[in-house]
């Protein structure tokens, strides 16, 4: 990658921020579904929550990581990710397995326009190695929401 400078680089890393913040943010909203999900398609909903919950967890560190070869600083706290979230909280454990799954998708949708914002700003600095990477952290969430809308269906 060339060297561009800190101003250069800024849309990337608030990009990168802001792609962290969802994905830590969709996580726990994944796993709280998976803790509180009921009735008769428990099971499945139960196993899909948790697969899609340990892909998003298993990305967190990567995407810190393209912050931080961008010699920048990346997220610290739960109020860090709270105040760069588009993911909205949701508290109400009395959900429906049906509009978990709808937010679930919706949520997904959100961190994928994030994570297009990523791809955009690294091509626009020439960083070809979070271009490459960002490809499939898009491939992945694109899957989570095939399955989340074929499931809503």
């Amino acid at each position: 990658m060339a060297e561009l400078g800190n101003n250069a680089k800024s849309g990337l890393v608030t990009a990168l921020n802001g792609a962290l913040a969802d994905t830590v943010a969709l996580y726990f909203k994944t796993k709280n579904f998976h803790w509180h999900v009921a009735g008769p398609r428990f099971r499945d909903l139960h196993v899909l929550f948790d697969e899609q919950a340990a892909q998003l967890i298993g990305t967190v560190d990567d995407i810190g990581e393209r912050v931080r070869k961008n010699d920048e600083f990346t997220l610290t706290s739960i109020g860090s990710v709270a105040k760069q979230s588009k993911i909205a909280d949701q508290d109400d454990v009395t959900l429906t397995a049906d509009a978990m799954v709808k937010e679930l998708r919706d949520d997904n949708r959100k961190l994928h326009d994030r994570l297009e914002t990523v791809k955009e700003e690294a091509e626009n600095v020439g960083d070809n190695a979070t271009s490459g990477i960002v490809d499939d952290w898009i491939d992945q969430c694109e899957e989570r929401i095939w399955f989340l809308n074929q499931t809503s269906k």
